[in-house]
């Protein structure tokens, strides 16, 4: 392998083509060589807006490139069992946005393959890479606050999704696509979740209904160390973007996040203003290029990933447990979700 590592996009939507933009041109190390798009106009508008030469109507026609020793797959939670397990067979090295899969036997038969195949896989939670979240880790782990007791999550859309990506049978519903980002530092700060109560409901996008899926929720988290947690999930934030956490600890509290995108304030008789963040891409822009510059230099330097499947299947079971609490209206232990299933490892990301 080069000094560059050869990559290709597997799904060119609207996050995929971040992804290819930060690899085509933000990426030193990287390289672009092709995308892939089951729609095949969006692969070929995607090559021609990053100049480069080919694109593909199918993941298997892109992983039979000899020249790509690396894939990038954000097509649709549905979807990722089938690619990833054939990146992986194809000798590809993989990274692959969250969350890994609909359900825990598709998330196992991944892992089974990953580790028969020895292909390097890293799942993408850029919160990790975020500079708030990383801060926030790192005063953690010094002690600044103490012993952390209750952690709170807050996660609020501008609007809802098309209805399409809402249906749960895609990209698994608000709690299991939305709330997995709040799961997995829930787990990053505080350890692992015993337990989750969950409340949530149709209340702001009475279509919603039509899919399947619910518009706000509120989930109620123990520990295995008996911490304390909540998270709130809402598709409704009229006013624009909302991502912030507070880890409270014995000796303090962090507070993680902020509204306000330009540092700006408009003082008139009217009052004192400021603009917001207007969505996700805005607000974790360099958090995506850091974490896949990340992938990109441990594939080169053949280091361990940083985000392992194992850390993903953790953060699924918190999810699937959350549904399952919403469902059948009581508490729910993690412990639950693995009743059907061989123990898979998971390994502590503190």
């Amino acid at each position: 392998m080069s000094n560059r590592l050869n990559t290709g996009v597997i799904g060119v939507g609207r996050m995929g083509r971040v992804y290819a933009g930060n690899l085509a041109q933000r990426v030193p190390n990287a390289r672009l060589v092709a995308v892939a798009d089951e729609t095949k106009d969006l692969a070929e508008s995607c090559a021609k807006e990053y100049g480069i030469g080919k694109f593909y109507g199918s993941h298997y026609d892109l992983l039979r490139d000899p020249e790509i020793d690396a894939v990038v797959v954000i097509t649709s939670t549905s979807t990722h069992k089938e690619v990833v397990i054939d990146a992986a067979q194809a000798g590809k090295a993989v990274f692959c946005e969250k969350p890994i899969s609909l359900s825990i036997q598709d998330a196992d038969e991944i892992l089974r393959v990953v580790e028969e195949t020895g292909a390097f896989f890293q799942m993408g939670f850029q919160r990790r890479f975020d500079a708030a979240y990383m801060g926030a880790r790192q005063k953690v782990q010094e002690g600044v606050i103490g012993t952390p007791v209750v952690f709170t999550s807050i996660s609020r859309d501008p609007f809802r999704p098309p209805l399409e990506f809402c249906d749960p049978k895609v990209s698994g519903g608000l709690i299991a696509d939305m709330g997995i980002h709040d799961f997995d530092v829930a787990r990053m700060y505080m350890g692992d979740v015993k337990t989750v109560h969950v409340f949530g409901g149709v209340l702001a996008y009475p279509e919603m209904k039509e899919v399947g899926d619910i518009d706000n929720a509120i989930i109620n988290m123990v520990f295995e160390n008996g911490a304390l947690g909540a998270v709130q999930l809402s598709r409704n934030a009229v006013f624009g973007y909302d991502i912030r956490g507070e880890i409270w600890g014995t000796k303090g509290s962090i507070q993680i996040g902020y509204f306000r995108q330009t540092p700006i304030l408009i003082m008139t008789q009217e009052g004192i203003t400021h603009d917001v963040v207007p969505y996700f891409i805005q607000r974790f822009e360099s958090a995506y290029l850091t974490q896949i510059q990340d992938f990109v230099d441990k594939v080169l330097s053949r280091q361990s990933p940083s985000v392992t499947g194992a850390d993903a299947v953790a953060a699924m079971r918190i999810s699937l447990a959350a549904n399952a609490s919403f469902k059948e209206s009581r508490p729910v232990e993690i412990r639950e979700v693995d009743a059907a299933r061989p123990p898979v490892r998971s390994e502590s990301v503190r």
